[in-house]
């Protein structure tokens, strides 16, 4: 009824699928968990064979990284089942009834069901501190929030959806770039996919330091620009987009991009401190879309 997948690259996924593993057998529903190491070092497999002793559950070993997209449709290819839960292998489930709110949804007319990201409410260590911030701020978002536009608040990091309208959507990326969630939500859109959010969320766990991640949220906006040039998203399905587009058509990219490139240094460095400021955080998204732009035309 119900296949479990996880794409996991050097970290450990035992107390994930321990957890996982659990609550289906104690929901009585077909299931299986099939967990894909992708180009994992040999520490990481070997500690993560153990969920091969687990009910139902097996461990797929792939040499080489094939990344997130790759990772996923290996998954999606191997799994048996018509509805795929995929989990990031970084998360946890906040509650001991996370799976049998999945399994409540399956009966219903959803296609896609997106359950939510939760973060701990500890201060994690000082490099840390942006992506925690961030993640409390901007991605902890109640299900009746997300509802109101449910196609732009996507977290494929705790997606429960049927098989073929993932491989539809999936099949179709070919950009290997950070932030496709976006595109998935569009296609979601653009199919008329019956789309719903719960509150049924995970804790994400696998906080990057402050640095990598603002290199992710450049990756996030060149994926962006490199979407709307290929006509592969509108403004309508992203807020960060829609602003880029209304500074572009007011001609006001020109002075958020100066601004953006006299105050780089400065903003880098409250974004990488112990207070760093998500408002900045915001501009510095903008600043860089519009500079990156105006200054490049080879984004691949």
């Amino acid at each position: 009824m119900i296949s479990v997948l996880i794409p996991t690259y050097n970290y450990s996924i035992l107390e994930l699928v321990n957890s996982i593993s659990k609550q289906l057998a104690e929901s009585h529903v077909a299931y299986e968990i099939i967990c894909f190491e992708d180009g994992s070092g040999s520490e990481f497999i070997d500690c993560n064979n153990e969920i091969n002793k687990l009910p139902y559950t097996q461990l797929l070993v792939s040499n080489e990284n094939l990344g997130r997209i790759k990772a996923r449709q290996a998954l999606s290819d191997n799994a048996q089942y018509d509805w795929l839960l995929f989990l990031d292998a970084d998360v946890l489930p906040k509650a001991n009834d996370f799976i049998l709110n999945y399994i409540n949804q399956l009966d219903l007319k959803s296609t896609a069901v997106f359950g939510g990201i939760a973060y701990k409410k500890s201060k994690p260590p000082i490099d840390y501190m942006l992506r925690w911030k961030y993640g409390i701020l901007k991605e902890e978002t109640i299900a009746a929030i997300r509802n109101r536009k449910p196609y732009r608040l996507i977290a494929s990091a705790n997606m429960l959806i049927k098989k073929d309208v993932f491989n539809s959507i999936n099949k179709t990326i070919t950009y290997q770039g950070y932030g496709m969630d976006n595109y998935f939500g569009s296609k979601l859109k653009e199919g008329q996919f019956v789309v719903n959010h719960i509150d049924n969320p995970v804790f994400h766990l696998g906080l990057e330091k402050s640095a990598n991640y603002l290199k992710k949220k450049e990756e996030a906006a060149n994926t962006l620009l490199y979407l709307l040039k290929s006509n592969s998203i509108s403004a309508s399905d992203n807020n960060l987009l829609h602003l880029f587009l209304k500074l572009k058509q007011w001609k006001l990219n020109y002075i958020v991009a100066f601004l953006f490139s006299i105050s780089k240094t400065p903003i880098k460095s409250n974004l990488l401190g112990k207070n760093p400021s998500i408002k900045l955080l915001q501009f510095y998204r903008i600043g860089y879309m519009c500079f990156t732009d105006l200054n490049s035309n080879n984004l691949k």
